[in-house]
């Protein structure tokens, strides 16, 4: 009898323990099943949850084509942010030229006037621009004619004359220039013509829009 009761009391020792273990795991799972989740209601009354994911950013490689692309477009925009100033002194110079050609007719007097200013430029910057490169000349001449409305040679021929302008577009056409270039915002020049805008603004020449 003895030993069949200490039986008894270990088979109900066991059963408790059991019991708790049991209880534990239904617990842990419950809990596991509970989770808390952002969710909205819709119209109809129906509870979708929601979950935020961080965003991904893919990169991929630039072509050839559009490397290529923006190198020249860096290229073109530092020309532009060197040589925009002369451009604008050179529009300005012969503005002022030519405002004092307009009231004098002798032509020694209109010499001495464009000797005069020709003499002025060559002192203030007749250094910086031996420094500029071939591709820099030519951006030069494009916005000396966006600047003026005429070519590098017409502005040669007005005043130094035919020969002078022919012998420095021989010049020119040697290291692969011309001073006959135009300038067209609408076509070819339709990328330098932004960059020139936002240069202006940035120099000041023009408010930003």
């Amino acid at each position: 009898m003895q030993v069949k009761r200490i039986q008894h009391h270990i088979i109900i020792c066991l059963f408790i323990f059991l019991s708790t273990i049991v209880n534990k795991a239904v617990a842990q799972s419950s809990e596991l099943d509970t989770l808390k989740v952002a969710a909205f209601i819709t119209p109809e009354g129906d509870t979708i949850g929601q979950s935020y994911l961080p965003p991904v950013w893919v990169y991929g490689k630039l072509s050839r084509k559009w490397r290529n692309y923006w190198a020249d477009w860096t290229r073109l925009r530092n020309a532009v942010y060197v040589t925009y100033p002369y451009a604008k002194t050179a529009s300005r110079v012969m503005v002022a030229i030519n405002n004092k050609l307009a009231h004098v007719s002798d032509k020694k007097q209109r010499r001495a006037i464009i000797k005069m200013h020709e003499k002025e430029l060559k002192r203030d910057f007749a250094d910086k621009l031996t420094k500029l490169s071939v591709y820099q000349g030519k951006v030069l001449m494009k916005l000396i004619y966006r600047e003026s409305g005429s070519n590098c040679y017409e502005i040669i021929e007005e005043y130094k004359g035919f020969m002078n302008a022919a012998f420095w577009q021989t010049i020119a056409v040697v290291f692969g220039s011309n001073l006959k270039q135009t300038y067209d915002p609408q076509t070819k020049d339709v990328d330098m013509e932004k960059i020139v805008k936002d240069v202006e603004v940035m120099y000041g020449y023009r408010a930003a829009s």
